[in-house]
């Protein structure tokens, strides 16, 4: 049995995959705000997976929102920032009493869909989390690239291409940087420009909801949202061309987000033509969960 965990911002779930990939068991609990209880809540989750399946010890994979320095052990790039400059992998294995393996959860989406969801069998696939934050992961021909300082893919500390005016400095990101991809496309992103936009602060979800019920504010909020994602990924497309671009994280579940970015794209690409596809993920909004129960292979044993 594979353990995978999703360390999200304001969720962890687990997922318990047999040998042959089925799913055997799922659990979410909500993210502590604090490292040493986040140690604790994944410790317990991975625990009540184990008693869900009644399967024995699994091996344990966890996607992270950041990534291990490897001559340190300490997390690095986090959006959760309160894992920051943490020994997280081995705080987790002492706590599970097990080795673990941890790798950034955008990498674990994107060898998820490479392998078995929407971009299977494509060379080059770029996965994009849009959730609490914005991260991405690169598959090249079934294989993860980290890059040599731990950060390929992770487009969403660049800053939003092509500029509007009312769009300049743009807001503060964690980082200390302005303007920010993440600042703009990430959940949070999204409800703070509708709420500056109209002085009407509502979830992502419901402004999605009205959108499809006709606001106009909403309606346009959303369009602003596919434009920039568009300009954002037309910058991923110009560098990387990747064959597959896979949706993931809590906005890609937007109706309709896939198709609204694709159409814009030919604005923005430097091609005549934009042969990507732009696809969400077949998985699941957290399909990065059973990228991290496959980060061990077939014979592990934990």
């Amino acid at each position: 049995m594979r353990i995978g965990i999703d360390l999200g911002g304001t969720k962890i779930e687990g997922v318990a995959l047999a040998n042959t990939g089925r799913e055997m068991a799922r659990l979410r609990v909500p993210t502590p705000r604090s490292y040493a209880q986040t140690v604790s809540a994944i410790a317990a989750l991975v625990q009540s997976l184990e008693r869900t399946t009644d399967d024995g010890i699994g091996s344990v994979g966890v996607g992270i929102p950041g990534t291990i320095v490897p001559a340190t052990g300490l997390v690095k790039n986090a959006n959760s920032i309160w894992l920051i400059g943490q020994p997280l992998g081995r705080d987790l294995e002492a706590a599970l009493a097990r080795p673990v393996r941890i790798a950034n959860d955008a990498n674990c989406f994107a060898l998820s869909e490479a392998a078995d969801g929407s971009a299977q069998g494509a060379d080059v696939v770029f996965g994009v989390i849009l959730g609490t934050g914005v991260g991405g992961g690169i598959i090249v021909k079934g294989d993860v690239i980290i890059g040599a300082n731990l950060i390929a893919g992770e487009w969403g500390h660049n800053p939003l291409p092509w500029p509007y005016d009312d769009e300049r400095p743009g807001p503060s990101c964690y980082c200390g940087k302005v303007g920010c991809i993440e600042s703009w496309l990430s959940g949070p992103g999204f409800e703070r420009d509708h709420a500056l936009r109209t002085g009407d602060p509502r979830s992502a979800r419901a402004i999605t909801a009205l959108a499809a019920h006709g606001d106009a504010d909403s309606i346009a909020s959303l369009s602003r949202y596919h434009d920039r994602l568009a300009r954002a990924l037309a910058s991923v497309i110009n560098l990387l061309d990747p064959d597959v671009i896979v949706l993931g994280g809590g906005m890609s579940n937007t109706p309709g987000l896939a198709e609204a970015t694709l159409a814009i794209l030919p604005t923005w690409v430097f091609s005549d033509a934009v042969n990507t596809r732009v696809v969400r993920n077949a998985h699941g909004d957290s399909s990065g969960v059973r990228g991290a129960a496959w980060l061990w292979p077939l014979d592990a044993r934990a």
